[in-house]
C-alpha cells in the first residue's frame, strides 16, 4: 500500500484505505473517494493533483492526496 502521491501519471488504482480524523473522511467519500473505487491521475501541477474518480475530476493538494492509500 502506498499514498496515492506516490502515483504516476496515468497510472489507474484501487483505493484501498483513506486515513485522517472522521470529517476528512466523509468530505473525501463525498467527493467519490470511497475505498473499493477505481482512480487515475490526470496531472500534478507542484503539490496539487488532478484526479479522475467516478467520471469526474477532482483536484487535491498533496496533504489529501497523501490521506488516500491505493
Amino acid at each position: 500500500m502506498m499514498p496515492l502521491t506516490m502515483v504516476e501519471i496515468g497510472e489507474s488504482v484501487i483505493i484501498k484505505k483513506i486515513s485522517g480524523r472522521d470529517d476528512t473522511k466523509r468530505f473525501l467519500e463525498s467527493l467519490g473517494f470511497i475505498v473499493g473505487s477505481e482512480v487515475t491521475i490526470v496531472s500534478k501541477f507542484g503539490q496539487n493533483f488532478i484526479i479522475n474518480v467516478k467520471d469526474t475530476r477532482v483536484a487535491l493538494d498533496q496533504m489529501m492526496a497523501k490521506r488516500i492509500f491505493v
